[in-house]
């Protein structure tokens, strides 16, 4: 995994280049928002579960037809698999907020979820709005907390968003 600082670095290294002002200035991007970052994966840590929880209410509250029979959500294993799922996306989107890198989306979540998703017949446009939920209930609870910018907040749930929305599943 590589974080923003490692980034950066391998940048100018594959090119045998000093860092310049532009590194600089991504490097000290990166250490302003520290204490931000840190402050939400605080929060995150601390209340996991309950967001996962809520967010799951609030997308069956929504599109109940998921777990009615035939559903993708229908059975006790699929729904603990989209739980689990949902636990993933909150944990690794965590894991690049830190980082300050989506990296770590790419290579542990979004490479091969095309195969994984195909073969099970999971939908895609609930997915979507699941990680959309998740992004909405942190940057409203963290917000609430703390003077954190949202856009911060939410950038590892919109690059999978959007990184999903892009593939053909």
């Amino acid at each position: 995994m590589q974080d923003a600082i490692t980034n950066v670095l391998n940048k100018y290294d594959l090119t045998g280049k000093y860092l310049d002002t532009t590194a600089i200035q991504e490097l000290q991007a990166y250490f302003d928002t520290g204490l931000d970052r840190i402050k939400a994966i605080e929060f995150i840590n601390g209340k996991a579960s309950r967001i996962i929880k809520e967010a799951s209410i609030q997308l069956y509250n929504e599109q109940p037809e998921l777990i009615r029979p035939g559903g993708n959500s229908y059975t006790t294993r699929r729904y603990a698999a989209c739980l689990r799922d949902l636990e993933y996306y909150l944990r690794y989107a965590s894991y690049a907020l830190i980082a300050g890198s989506n990296n770590i989306l790419n290579e542990r979540v979004l490479d091969g979820l095309r195969d994984t998703y195909n073969s099970l017949g999971v939908p895609i446009a609930p997915t979507i709005r699941s990680i959309q939920i998740l992004q909405d209930i942190l940057q409203e609870e963290i917000s609430n907390i703390y003077e954190i910018n949202k856009e911060l907040i939410g950038q590892p749930f919109q690059h999978l968003i959007e990184t999903i929305s892009e593939q053909d599943l």
